[in-house]
């Protein structure tokens, strides 16, 4: 008996959550392997303390960032009353790493769109993750207040995807 689509999701969903590199499951004629995304190594290089060249691009860097910094709290502050989502509102999340598609296929109408209502099980939008085309269902009724992905963009584990207000 193989897997269904429901448990090759958990599986997926349990290697992203913790320190597997990699999952085998074998059953009679059937075989799925999942491996986490390897992150690229880091090289850390020390120089010597009194090498100045290599002190001074990083207090350079250092100095910028203290000074964009007031900048983009300015920016974040003036974004507050635009952006903010009402109190009761709740937020689908991306259940994978992937790409976020919001309709089925190229050319087709999304799944849906600001206002639309939704309810349990109803498909919300689709991330493709190693391949596979994995259709995302809404967990709550309510209606789409805010898609907050682009078509065809990469998503995170557990990354905002929509705001919806509940019904």
């Amino acid at each position: 008996m193989a897997m269904d689509f429901k448990q090759i999701q958990e599986l997926i969903r349990l290697v992203n959550k913790s320190n597997i590199g990699e999952l085998i499951v074998e059953e009679k004629g059937f075989s799925i392997t999942i491996k986490q995304k390897q992150e690229p190594a880091q090289h850390i290089i020390a120089a010597p303390a009194a090498s100045s060249p290599v002190m001074m691009p990083v207090a350079h860097t250092v100095a910028q960032a203290q000074q964009a910094a007031p900048a983009g709290q300015q920016a974040q502050d003036k974004q507050k009353p635009q952006d903010s989502a009402p109190a009761n509102s709740i937020t689908i999340k991306s259940p994978m790493i992937g790409t976020f598609y919001r309709s089925p296929s190229p050319g087709k109408p999304p799944f849906v769109e600001v206002g639309s209502d939704i309810e349990p099980g109803k498909p919300v939008c689709i991330i493709e993750a190693m391949k596979l085309f994995n259709e995302i269902e809404s967990e709550v009724k309510g209606r789409i207040i805010k898609i907050m992905v682009d078509d065809a963009s990469p998503v995170e584990y557990d990354q905002p995807l929509f705001l919806v207000e509940p019904s």
